[in-house]
């Protein structure tokens, strides 16, 4: 069972969606609204942003660009970073419908779940807000396949579902390939998964010395160290001089040739460093070259404990 998720006007969400992390911070409104515009002429129309991003610029921010085709265009937006009872949820929540001008948000995730509230205050905090139409589709980020089942199970028995969850996803984080990916393609949940850059990595700029969030951030620095990664990442670049197109292309690319068929979330600080990914889109990548580079980094063991039986 495939997803499908629309806008309020029945507009498919897309393939594709556009992250506005960068949003006031690295981007200032006018290079926002650059992105903005070149996203929705390659044709998406489903953007993302959260809570935390840029102390709320990146919501305020998204709205205004939004506001003169909204019922065309899906919103999603994230609450609870941290913390996660129902009047923290009902708070941010708030501000966010406040930041964004919008009485409805089309997708509302639950951004990490910090394991403290049950599950069944949160799916009830949710429900409310589809009860009340202020949220259309209920996402999760950030969690373990078997979190996102719990949650299924208990949003089933409220008459719900999930609809769409957002894991981190990338040609040098895989790990979403082992429980992640299979199970929300059973389950009939949508994937709109970030990163599929690995933080700049694989584009690579860092291996020409250029700087960005790995050598700015720590926590990017820490999950991008292994020397492996820049391994994979030299070799994406050798196949792309080869095949005459930007790393980045191929890092989207491959993110959406799963099998599965997730929604990369593209993110950028410019209009010229975002055309690399928009050119995903339209990049059709063959079996063949879909093997290549899968084979520039290690596929993750299957989730059993009898991996000798595994052909």
């Amino acid at each position: 069972m495939k997803p499908m998720l629309t806008s309020s006007n029945g507009t498919p969400a897309g393939h594709y969606a556009f992250g506005t992390m960068q949003f006031g911070g690295s981007a200032d409104e006018a290079a926002s609204a650059a992105m903005f515009e070149a996203s929705r002429a390659a044709g998406i129309t489903h953007f993302d942003t959260a809570f935390i991003y840029t102390d709320g610029a990146s919501e305020q921010i998204l709205g205004r660009l939004a506001a003169p085709e909204r019922d065309s265009l899906t919103i999603a937006t994230k609450v609870a970073f941290r913390g996660g009872d129902a009047s923290e949820l009902q708070r941010q929540f708030d501000i966010c419908r406040r930041r964004l001008d919008m009485d409805v948000v089309d997708i509302l995730y639950l951004h990490r779940y910090d394991g403290e509230a049950p599950f069944e205050h949160v799916m009830d905090t949710f429900a409310g807000f589809r009860e009340a139409g202020q949220i259309r589709y209920i996402g999760l980020s950030n969690l373990a396949a078997w979190q996102v089942m719990k949650m299924q199970a208990v949003a089933r028995g409220m008459g719900l579902r999930i609809d769409i969850i957002q894991p981190m996803y990338n040609l040098v984080k895989r790990q979403a390939e082992v429980e992640i990916l299979p199970m929300a393609s059973d389950q009939g949940i949508a994937v709109a998964p970030y990163s599929p850059l690995g933080g700049g990595l694989l584009t690579g700029k860092y291996l020409r010395g250029e700087t960005g969030r790995l050598r700015e951030n720590s926590m990017y620095a820490d999950r991008y160290a292994p020397d492996w990664m820049s391994d994979a990442a030299r070799g994406l670049v050798e196949i792309a001089a080869r095949e005459g197109v930007d790393p980045a292309t191929l890092a989207v690319a491959w993110v959406a040739r799963h099998p599965t068929a997730p929604w990369p979330i593209l993110s950028a600080r410019s209009v010229e460093q975002l055309a690399p990914s928009l050119a995903a889109i339209d990049f059709r990548m063959s079996d063949a070259l879909y093997a290549e580079i899968s084979a520039l980094s290690p596929a993750p063991p299957p989730a059993t404990d009898r991996l000798e039986e595994q052909a």
